[in-house]
């Protein structure tokens, strides 16, 4: 029934790369259930969970960095002249 279904659709073709032992299991398990390749990728694809991050805008792209840098101060943002001077951030550099 799953065949019927896809070849009566308009499809668009895809070209992708494969580890040999993937390709191997897709077509053994194509042999054994006798249908196409092609039928196997998609069965395994339309089962395949999901795993769609929502990409948030400020706080929520970088929560997973809050914290991670040592070193810096609690509030950068009310001494941050200080830091940058006391870190030489903008003085030349001899090369």
């Amino acid at each position: 029934m799953l065949p019927y279904l896809y070849y009566n659709c308009s499809m668009k073709s895809l070209t992708v790369r494969l580890p040999n032992p993937l390709v191997a299991d897709i077509e053994a398990e194509s042999r054994g259930r006798k249908i196409s390749k092609s039928d196997v990728v998609r069965e395994r694809l339309e089962t395949a969970p999901r795993k769609h991050k929502r990409r948030g805008g400020g706080l929520e792209a970088i929560a997973d960095l809050i914290g991670s840098v040592n070193g810096l101060p609690a509030d950068l943002s009310s001494l941050k002249k200080h830091y940058l001077q006391f870190t030489g951030y903008g003085k030349k550099r001899s090369r």
